[in-house]
């Protein structure tokens, strides 16, 4: 049996009106990974965030190595052996790589100055122990995400740490660099470190993980081992329910085409052309870096065409800017929802309501009482749990913010709705409310263009499947035709 190297007893956190979490227990094991799950909102983050010394305020107790400890820093959690990984990367990119991994802990010479030459010569020899090819001089900006993460588990393995939590690891990277990080999972298991892993990507947590903790509601539900359980036990132990169909599509019944797009260029996208019906879901696939969102971008006036036309109800339509777009009846809802999407120091009802402020605004002032009446029924259609909406969004779960940034999307009443990466970092009880929303607009006669990495999401939801590959339209697949196989042979047919 394995040994249990860190326990945690009866953890409580409170919040002025709410309990994030309540009597709930957690174990990791030496060489094991250990999936952290739960849906948006479960009290996944602020576990760890009083493991690490975040909160050092908590009722419960934490055993590690056999001993009572409390930390009252991160740092103080670092230096016992406790290292996080966070979704949002903490690299300082203008700094060198080496620079980025003893920052704080430089090691110096006798004479107390800095000793670059053993700080390059110890990155070189973990980047050699993790089989990555980087040169330690490297700046952090001229690394992909995937090498930055690489840098992060370097990081933490120079601290000698005894417990690696990765949280959302594998959210923005290709199928190629999962491969690569499970493979310093096993390497990080075969030198006795226990992994914490969260992730709302089911698939993964069952290739990678011996054990996995549910959390429902700030509270513990259950620890079992992988092959106790399948995809539908875990997903109703996490959301309390089972969900009678994930991908829950439907059919219009339109054949009115209503959106062209015609030959459209710039530095990003090459000849691209399709259209698109009245109630219509078009999927778009491809590799990252295929240029579905700069399609996207460049529709919604973020980019500017070169050349190549738009038609929307059988007009030509000019969107030099979002704003322009916006009023000729297309909404891009992004991929990047902290970084393009939200502003996340701003309440809810802000948040929403930035994109159509005009609409609420009478003699240049804002109808309070109008703005209230619609934030609040945004949040009662769309099931944002939030006890007010002027709650500030970063203190949102992941799934609750996208809901936000959909509803700033439809408070607009696009014909158009351009929403990409719908469902990235969101557990699969949101992602079924998502895909509701989703249909509901599109049983209003809406059009939507689905931009997503998961092919599961792209052949569940879709009507029709673009398929792209370095900027241009590499095939056009009906739905009764679409499978993984054929998406994958257009997109890798005739390269270069």
């Amino acid at each position: 049996m394995s040994e249990c190297v860190l326990q945690m007893k009866k953890v409580t956190k409170e919040f002025p009106g709410v309990k994030a979490l309540s009597d709930v227990d957690f174990n990791i094991y030496k060489g094991e990974c250990m999936a952290l799950i739960g849906e948006n909102g479960a009290g996944k983050s602020t576990l760890m965030k009083v493991l690490s010394g975040v909160y050092p305020k908590y009722e419960g107790e934490i055993v590690f190595r056999g001993k009572k400890v409390a930390f009252d820093t991160p740092r103080q959690a670092n230096e016992a052996g406790i290292a996080i990984i966070h979704q949002e990367l903490n690299m300082i990119s203008y700094m060198k790589i080496y620079e980025n991994i003893f920052l704080g802990r430089e090691i110096k010479t006798k004479f107390g100055k800095l000793d670059k030459k053993a700080m390059v010569q110890k990155a070189k020899e973990l980047m050699d122990e993790m089989e990555i090819d980087l040169d330690p001089n490297e700046e952090v900006c001229n690394l992909s995400l995937a090498k930055q993460q690489m840098v992060e588990i370097a990081k933490a393995l120079s601290m000698n740490a005894d417990i690696i939590v990765m949280d959302e690891p594998t959210d923005a990277l290709p199928e190629s660099d999962v491969k690569n990080l499970f493979r310093i999972i096993n390497g990080l298991r075969g030198k006795d470190i226990g992994v914490v892993y969260i992730s709302h990507k089911l698939g993964e947590v069952f290739e990678i993980c011996d054990r996995i903790t549910v959390l429902r509601d700030g509270q513990f539900i259950a620890e079992n081992k992988v092959e106790e359980l399948d995809e539908d036990a875990l997903i109703k132990l996490m959301v309390g329910r089972t969900l009678e169909e994930q991908f829950p599509h439907v059919e219009y019944g339109e054949s009115e085409t209503v959106f062209e797009v015609k030959n459209l260029s710039n530095q990003y996208i090459h000849d691209v052309s399709f259209s698109a019906k009245k109630g219509e879901i078009i999927g778009v696939s491809g590799l990252v870096g295929a240029g579905r969102t700069e399609l996207a971008k460049t529709i919604y006036g973020a980019y500017r065409a070169e050349s190549g036309q738009i038609f929307l109800n059988g007009k030509e339509i000019k969107s030099n800017s979002p704003k322009e777009a916006i009023s000729n009846g297309i909404y891009y809802i992004s991929e990047d929802r902290k970084g393009d999407g939200l502003i996340l120091d701003l309440d809810i009802k802000s948040n929403i309501t930035i994109s159509c402020i005009e609409k609420l605004t009478k003699n240049t002032i804002i109808q309070k009482k109008k703005e209230l009446e619609v934030c609040g029924g945004y949040r009662d259609k769309l099931n944002i749990k939030t006890p007010s909406i002027h709650q500030k969004i970063k203190n949102l779960s992941g799934g609750n913010q996208q809901k936000v940034a959909i509803a700033k999307g439809l408070i607009t009443d696009p014909q158009v709705l351009l929403i990409d990466e719908p469902t990235r970092g969101v557990d699969v009880g949101a992602k079924k409310e998502i895909y509701d929303l989703i249909n509901l607009f599109k049983m209003q006669g809406k059009t939507i263009i689905l931009i997503s990495s998961e092919m599961p999401e792209i052949l569940g939801m879709s009507d029709k499947v673009l398929v792209m590959h370095e900027g241009t339209i590499k095939g056009e697949v009906d739905r009764k035709d679409a499978t993984g196989e054929v998406i994958l042979e257009l997109i890798f047919a005739k390269r270069g």
